[in-house]
């Protein structure tokens, strides 16, 4: 019951259906995750939480030395499904959280069955050979922002991030939740994000996996998309018609169709 406490778990719909475990991204909280729940409710138990710093989260449970590095998140993953005697769930992780389900599936193999990965990346940084969308200064300099302002940083950067100008609201709401975040908890979640690079553990998965991409993303170009899901073999790639980093939020009906069909084809 600690452990569901200190990542404020929630869970709603059908007790009964098999489980999907819902992974927001970096700033965020589950509440991102709200116009997904309603196309999951009627067929599958559906699991939120927020990553320790985050959300309604127990403040008091961040400890830098774990959350610093994305085993750290991995591990509340595996806490989380094992308090809930979670066997064979669906995790659907947006961004970051993506790769947190690699690592949670690569601990925990009886817990996690499948993973859907929205707008994923295994690197932001650019590599010989790999496009990540960003040059190492240009991390350098996204990092240092956020370090020595993050409020100003959460106001310049959401928009970027949503996409979407023509509906400011959606960037206000990214905002929002990046300023709700605890600044110093944010600050090592950000580094643990931008600077990680798995792109090794790809090749671990062996779980079905759908990897879901939009067709205009500034954090996550289509090439990482494409890397991905050359790296998990037997992968599904889905190209949403969606613009920004946030599908479930700025095309929410794309999104879930795309969730949905792939989980109906895991029964």
């Amino acid at each position: 019951m600690d452990v569901l406490r200190r990542n404020n778990v929630t869970i709603t719909g059908n007790l009964q259906g098999p489980t999907v475990v819902l992974a927001h991204g970096f700033g965020c909280d589950q509440n991102m995750w709200r116009l997904t729940v309603p196309a999951l409710a009627d067929t599958h138990r559906v699991v939120l939480f927020d990553y320790v710093g985050c959300g309604r989260s127990d403040l008091s449970a961040f400890r830098e030395d774990r959350y610093a590095r994305l085993d750290g998140y991995a591990q509340d993953v595996v806490e989380i499904c094992a308090a809930l005697d979670v066997r064979q769930a669906a995790f659907v992780g947006h961004s970051v959280s993506a790769m947190i389900g690699v690592l949670a599936a690569r601990q925990a193999p009886q817990r996690i069955g499948a993973l859907v990965m929205v707008a994923p990346s295994p690197r932001y940084i650019d590599d010989e050979g790999y496009r990540g969308g960003f040059s190492a200064a240009d991390i350098d300099e996204l990092l240092a922002s956020l370090e020595a302002n993050y409020l100003g940083w959460s106001a310049a950067m959401a928009p970027v991030i949503m996409g979407n100008p023509h509906r400011p609201e959606l960037g206000g709401e990214l905002a929002n939740s990046f300023c709700a975040t605890d600044p110093d908890m944010a600050r090592v979640f950000a580094r643990t994000t931008f600077l990680s690079d798995s792109r090794s553990d790809l090749a671990t998965v062996s779980v079905p996996t759908l990897v879901l991409e939009c067709a205009h993303d500034a954090i996550a170009p289509r090439e990482v998309g494409a890397f991905v899901h050359a790296r998990i073999p037997g992968s599904q790639l889905v190209t949403l018609e969606a613009t920004g980093h946030c599908p479930h939020l700025s095309a929410p009906e794309a999104t879930n169709r795309a969730i949905t069909g792939f989980l109906a084809g895991l029964r």
